[in-house]
């Protein structure tokens, strides 16, 4: 069975293992930042805590769209 030319999976390129090692480093980076400031969390009401959680628990996806953008296209920013 052959392959249509536009099925043809692409070249595999060094930008996605380089990708998952950055990515890694960032979430392990970012668990320990939130992990060292939830001792400054502790003393706040219950309400705000769980505010605090739950903004730490979102925000670390945002910073992560160029790098996947990136690592599927080459570049930083859309065209």
């Amino acid at each position: 069975m052959d392959l249509a030319p536009h099925r043809i999976p692409p070249e595999p390129t060094w930008r996605k293992p380089v990708g998952m090692l950055g990515l890694i480093a960032y979430i392990a980076i970012y668990a320990l930042t939130v992990s060292v400031l939830a001792d400054y969390l502790i003393g706040l009401p219950r309400w705000l805590e769980t505010i605090a959680y739950l903004v730490a628990g979102i925000a670390w996806v945002a910073p992560l769209k160029p790098l996947f953008l990136w690592m599927n296209t080459g570049h930083w920013r859309q065209k």
